[in-house]
């Protein structure tokens, strides 16, 4: 589905990511770790058009990404989520939804105006879309609430939902589990492999959480000073001496830890 090659990002004489490929398939959960200041959101801001890579190539289902805007690529189905949770302020959960489902139904400014039955339709269908979504994550009874008035965990939950309503084959998310507890993350781990059955999706995850890492991916890769340094299960990259030196360390990472 995904497909990066050699993609490099140079910001004047800094490589912030050197020569990355990765391969993302259908369905598929990968997870890239590293640690701070590795490059890993780099990749992500590459991907999603917010950065053009220097060199190399970013193919998703066949088209070639990179020099696209991040809007141009979010309706070719490849969605994120953020580091730290950027929801709209002073909007419900509901709303904040409708605005990502506004991607595939756009009405013209007329129908707009003069609220149209096209229009009316729309609004309609797009509702009830968005109803479901939360309703499928369950949020349906928190629809009316201002969405920043809602747990973190919540708040998490909501803008992975809103992703989701962009109708995505491929979800980032950019450390989902920062600054959960143990509970939380334990619930987001099934979350993210409920949605990626549900909705038929591949997610591409970075993330500093082990027991979340190890637990739900399927591959790794490792990144170190923008230099991939290891790939491969997660069983096999627990042994890896290279990811051990650079960020795991001798701590057991099965108890959620990453340095020693």
């Amino acid at each position: 589905m995904l497909r990066t090659e050699n993609v490099t990002m140079q910001f004047g004489g800094l490589t912030a990511v050197s020569g990355f490929s990765i391969t993302v398939n259908e369905r598929e959960i990968v997870g890239l770790i590293g640690p701070n200041g590795a490059g890993k959101t780099t990749v992500f801001n590459m991907i999603t058009g917010m950065y053009a890579p220097t060199k190399g190539r970013i193919i998703f289902n066949g088209h070639e990404l990179q020099g696209r805007r991040p809007d141009k690529i979010t309706a070719c189905g490849i969605a994120r989520t953020f580091q730290n949770i950027r929801l709209f302020h002073g909007l419900s959960v509901l709303d904040n939804v409708l605005v990502a489902c506004n991607l595939r139904e756009r009405p013209g400014l007329f129908e707009s105006v003069f609220h149209l039955p096209a229009y009316q339709k729309r609004e309609k269908a797009a509702r009830e879309k968005a109803f479901e979504l939360l309703e499928a994550v369950g949020l349906a009874g928190y629809a009316g609430d201002d969405a920043v008035s809602l747990p973190y965990g919540k708040q998490r939950r909501l803008e992975i939902v809103r992703a989701l309503a962009t109708e995505p084959r491929l979800l980032l998310l950019d450390e989902p589990a920062a600054g959960m507890n143990p509970q939380e993350s334990a619930e987001l781990m099934n979350f993210i492999t409920e949605i990626r059955s549900r909705f038929n999706i591949a997610v591409l995850l970075i993330e500093h959480h082990m027991q979340v890492v190890m637990g739900i991916c399927e591959r790794l890769y490792v990144l170190d000073y923008g230099i991939t340094i290891a790939e491969g299960a997660p069983d096999d990259i627990r042994k890896n001496k290279k990811v051990i030196d650079a960020y795991l360390g001798v701590e057991d990472t099965s108890a959620g830890g990453t340095r020693a």
